[in-house]
């Protein structure tokens, strides 16, 4: 498995996976957009030619938002998202990017005990943050 930058060619394999995992996905534009921003980072990990999950991270005033943790269902449980997330951490102060941040359904605890091991910690709560079901979301800081 290698994990790399996401490239225009991508795009449609990660918005599969997108729509398989999210209930309100982001669309192809969507991607193609944080693809050309400078203050965005977006990393594929890709395995025999397969796009496995992907991850980004978005730099605002030198902190990081953390979006789009996903990892296709087939190769779940194989550590793919802890390394996604690793590779970025490694990466963000090169971005410049200091402290960071994430939201997590309150209900999804395999993704929060994934966060609270590498080092995030819960500060916060945004009531009804995600649609579709109706949830709230945890905020986790990584400082």
């Amino acid at each position: 498995m290698i994990i790399r930058e996401l490239a225009v060619a991508d795009v449609e394999a990660v918005s599969r996976i997108e729509e398989a995992v999210f209930s309100m996905p982001w669309k192809p534009n969507d991607f193609l957009t944080m693809i050309e921003a400078d203050y965005a980072h977006y990393f594929v990990a890709e395995e025999d030619g397969e796009i496995a999950g992907y991850c980004g991270v978005r730099n605002m005033a030198g902190e990081g938002e953390i979006s789009n943790v996903a990892v296709a269902e087939k190769f779940r449980r194989r550590g793919i998202g802890r390394k996604l997330m690793e590779y970025m951490l490694k990466e963000a102060p090169s971005f410049g990017i200091g402290d960071l941040t994430l939201e997590v359904r309150v209900s999804n605890a395999p993704a929060i005990s994934l966060y609270e091991s590498l080092g995030f910690h819960k500060e916060g709560v945004r009531p009804g943050f995600y649609e579709k079901p109706k949830e709230d979301a945890l905020i986790m800081w990584k400082r």
